[in-house]
């Protein structure tokens, strides 16, 4: 085992709940700003690219999928400037598959895309939202059903709007009148997009250890 992967399992047993971000997002650099976000406060950070389309372009690739990649112990795990970065379409957070994965690193960010809607909450992880909304209709309306999704799954704590500040504020009106106050106030919108991605990373952070304080 790596000596890299070794600290991060050592630290990961020692402060539960598993740390997971999710982004939707129809740009593919969402994912990767949030992970530099992250590395510049010093925490260790894994980019799952669950559509196949950050690293599909990788110099080197793997002749096994990421399931097969599991089975023999073996991951192709790509060495980034934020970190690492893991090629597996299809995977998600609640795969039992992927939970020694996931002991080795501070946080796990799952790329959503943009299109589906469903996501793995698995029960022992803390789970937060990155959603980037467009100015259009299409784009509120289809970030609404997310938030309607995970506001019907429950297991968040805290969602990040990003993206045109008045399309995010709509958005985030509407979640207050038809999904509840509760569930408006894991919602977040950064005053601009440069500042989202750092808030959501110092809110993730935050978010674990206020969590680890209270066990």
């Amino acid at each position: 085992m790596p000596a890299d992967q070794a600290a991060g399992l050592r630290r990961r047993s020692a402060r539960q709940p598993l740390s997971c971000i999710h982004c939707f997002s129809e740009s593919t650099g969402s994912s990767v700003r949030l992970a530099h976000a992250l590395y510049r406060m010093g925490r260790e950070t894994l980019v799952v690219d669950t559509q196949g389309r950050l690293f599909a372009d990788a110099t080197t690739r793997n002749l096994f999928d990421w399931r097969r990649q599991l089975e023999r112990g073996q991951l192709h795990i790509l060495p980034r400037s934020h970190g690492k970065g893991w090629y597996a379409p299809g995977a998600q957070a609640d795969d039992p598959a992927l939970h020694g994965v996931m002991l080795a690193y501070d946080h796990v960010i799952f790329d959503a895309g943009w299109r589906d809607v469903s996501l793995g909450l698995r029960p022992d992880a803390l789970h937060a939202v990155a959603i980037e909304i467009g100015q259009g209709d299409e784009s509120m309306r289809h970030a609404y059903a997310v938030l309607k999704t995970l506001a019907q799954q429950g297991g968040v704590s805290c969602v990040g709007l990003l993206g045109d500040p008045g399309a995010c504020e709509r958005v985030r009106v509407a979640c207050r009148r038809f999904l509840g106050q509760d569930f408006a106030n894991v919602l977040f919108r950064a005053e601009n997009e440069d500042d989202a991605f750092a808030e959501l990373a110092v809110r993730m952070a935050g978010e674990e250890t206020s969590l680890r304080a209270c066990k």
